[in-house]
């Protein structure tokens, strides 16, 4: 069976790819420009250069190899970036979503899109698939409309919203974890806010459930988040203790004490019950996730 995904060369697209792989899937990763994956010579695994908000060079790759499932993976997902250029973001994150699901509708493919927590308020935290949306922010505008528009989309389609997603990167590209890490050994102080609730995800479980949803062709919308509910601030103390590095260079902050463009919103965090249970959902705690994002680095 042919996958396409989109956002091939990210963070999420390097496991959620490694684990197509290892699943016998045939793999069509398209991204922007060369690829900066390591499976350019396995037999199920092709590289496409493929800008999505192309609708030429979408409908070019489509009619090349008519993929059975999509994972929609790609977006300008730069919070403070979606704010300040929101033209780019809106066609990238609503248009570019909307142009694949028009191609995907020819193939009759199973169209699956990752979208966020960042679609919710985050006034009372802990949100369930069903509960009321309201961004706070541009980006979250752009995904909530992407939603919409997958939803209208007439054949097989779900949703994985995730949240705050991390592990061990690849291409030297940080996340939150690795981000701590890096000022803390050169000795920097650090700024940490400790007022923003969230139930991280570890990056290998997203994609497995990702995995899940393709094997299991579940439709529908899914919540993807972590075991645990921690604030940035402990999830950062969690890295210092990690190491033994001076806890006292971490700064803990609230949110408004930063002069970002965009709005955050304070208490998101996923009740993951139905993931759990329509899609055999077992993420790691973060203790354990921490571990293996670390493995090789103690």
């Amino acid at each position: 069976m042919k996958v396409l995904v989109t956002g091939a060369n990210g963070f999420l697209g390097h496991y959620l790819i490694q684990q197509l792989l290892q699943k016998k899937y045939e793999v069509i990763a398209t991204g922007k420009g060369d690829p900066c994956l390591s499976y350019t010579g396995h037999e199920n695994f092709q590289y496409v250069s493929m800008d999505f908000t192309d609708p030429f060079a979408v409908h070019d790759v489509f009619e090349k190899y008519a993929p059975e499932m999509v994972v929609h993976a790609g977006a300008l997902s730069r919070v403070d970036e979606c704010e300040q250029n929101q033209w780019e973001a809106y066609r990238a994150n609503v248009e570019g979503t909307v142009t694949m699901l028009i191609n995907a509708e020819a193939q009759r493919s199973f169209f699956i899109f990752i979208s966020t927590d960042f679609i919710f308020d985050g006034k009372k935290g802990m949100y369930k698939e069903e509960d009321e949306p309201g961004p706070v922010n541009f980006y979250g505008k752009t995904k909530l409309e992407a939603e919409e528009a997958v939803k209208e989309y007439e054949h097989s389609w779900a949703i994985l919203r995730t949240i705050l997603v991390y592990g061990k990167p690849h291409s030297s590209k940080d996340n939150i974890l690795t981000n701590v890490k890096r000022k803390l050994e050169k000795g920097e102080e650090y700024k940490v806010v400790n007022d923003q609730v969230r139930t991280p995800t570890y990056v290998e479980d997203l994609a497995a459930a990702i995995v899940s949803a393709i094997e299991r062709k579940a439709t529908g919308i899914y919540h993807i988040g972590g075991a645990d509910i921690l604030t940035p601030y402990q999830m950062a103390c969690a890295v210092s203790d990690h190491f033994g590095f001076d806890r006292s260079l971490l700064k803990e902050v609230a949110e408004d004490s930063f002069s970002q463009p965009a709005k955050r919103p304070l208490k998101t965090g996923f009740i993951i019950d139905k993931a759990k249970m329509e899609l055999g959902y077992s993420p790691l705690s973060f203790a354990e996730a921490l571990q293996k994002t670390f493995a090789d680095q103690k």
